[in-house]
């Protein structure tokens, strides 16, 4: 069995020998058995914490490194106005602890995405979104969110009780989508 036991900085001189296909639910795992593209059995003995991500690269503890890749699994995208009303949708999504992708099309749509769910799919359909499920790799981006509320938790706890007023709305919104993934 192939031991991947270190995750590798994605450097394009870094050549994989293999592929590892992983939906959402097994990508947050750091330990699981699985089987590469070419067949051959592996095993993920990694910290936890971090969510293995598309692209990522993991290598052996024989030296060997596989690249990680999203599966297709189902997905609803609810396709929002930018704003106020994406901010509306990523709190009442992000409040209900469901992993979230953000994103904007090429075509400058912007969207919510979430595993299916027929409760939140009314949700989203009731605050403006309109809909669409598909198959597609699940996708979390969480760094540049990560940023922004640890940046307005630092505001925060430097602000006077007006300003923390008038950004609490903002922070309870960054902070449905931390709690979103």
């Amino acid at each position: 069995m192939l031991e991947l036991i270190k995750r590798m900085d994605g450097s394009p001189e870094v050549s994989a020998i293999d592929t590892l296909i992983l939906p959402y639910e097994l990508r947050i795992r750091g330990r699981l058995k699985a089987v590469t593209d070419n067949g051959r059995d592996a095993g993920l003995f990694l910290d936890r914490g971090p969510v293995l991500r598309h692209g990522d690269l993991l290598q052996a503890r024989t030296g060997e490194v596989i690249r990680i890749s999203a599966a297709n699994e189902p997905v609803t995208t609810a396709y929002i106005s930018n704003g106020l009303p994406l901010t509306r949708l990523c709190y009442h999504l992000g409040n209900r602890h469901v992993s979230l992708a953000i994103g904007v099309d090429e075509d400058g749509r912007h969207w919510v995405r979430f595993p299916p769910d027929h409760v939140l799919e009314e949700l989203a359909e009731l605050l403006g979104a309109s809909l669409l499920s598909y198959m597609a790799g699940f996708v979390v981006a969480t760094l540049a969110i990560t940023f922004v509320g640890r940046r307005l938790g630092e505001l925060m706890l430097r602000a006077d009780n007006r300003v923390t007023r008038a950004l609490g709305g903002v922070v309870a919104v960054v902070g449905g989508v931390l709690a979103a993934g």
